[in-house]
């Protein structure tokens, strides 16, 4: 169950600048809970006024580290103890391999950047391989996917949407046609949630499928 946190302390906050829809924390606290304490590595892309980089760190904890993802320098303002920002483009792969030098896991890769379509798609090709097992992969803003002004557009295919949707049938591979083989994307992923404006991706291997009948005895 929600511990309602993040809600609290979005509607106290007296720091530095968060921008969030209402509805999101109650997704974020679904998916985010079982990681409190543990002290996670968590990737957001999209730092801007960094108070949701602080919401983050009170949110989980102690031992927490916090990297951003940024193309404005002055975000590097935002720094501090368990807390670093790297500047450059989302969908840049330089940019991409310098975080993963230093911090080759994830536990948790929030999306929050510049929510063009691209972008989206980019960045979740170079980062999804480097979630942890039983980690999350969470993409927010999705209404963009439906404005032009960020390459979007109803039922386009190059949409965030669009490729979400058919890492649908990825999910379920093994029980396709032989024209989708089972890949690393299948193999990994547990679950894809779908919410107003958000995309969830759950990582945990999958197992071997069985198919048990139970019946009375005779």
């Amino acid at each position: 169950m929600s511990s309602g946190f993040l809600h609290r302390y979005f509607l106290n906050n007296s720091g530095k600048r968060l921008h969030k829809w209402v509805h999101y924390f109650d997704v974020y606290e679904r998916h985010f809970e079982r990681f409190r304490g543990t002290a996670p590595t968590v990737l957001e892309i999209g730092v801007h006024g960094g108070g949701s980089m602080e919401m983050w760190k009170a949110y989980f904890g102690e031992g927490a580290r916090i990297v951003g993802l940024d193309i404005n320098p002055e975000c590097k303002q935002h720094e501090r103890e368990n807390i670093e920002v790297f500047i450059g483009s989302q969908d840049d792969p330089a940019v991409i391999g310098t975080i993963l030098d230093k911090y080759p896991e994830f536990d948790i890769v929030i999306d929050d950047g510049s929510h063009r379509m691209s972008h989206l798609i980019a960045s979740f090709e170079l980062l999804y391989p480097h979630v942890r097992d039983n980690g999350v992969y969470f993409v927010e803003d999705l209404h963009t996917c439906y404005w032009p002004k960020y390459e979007g557009g109803l039922g386009l295919p190059h949409t965030f949407i669009e490729y979400a949707k058919r890492k649908i049938d990825q999910l379920n591979a093994v029980h396709a046609p032989e024209d989708l083989q089972v890949d690393d994307f299948s193999r990994s992923t547990d679950s894809i949630a779908f919410y107003d404006s958000i995309a969830v991706f759950e990582k945990r291997r999958q197992g071997h499928r069985q198919a048990i009948i139970t019946k009375p005895l005779d």
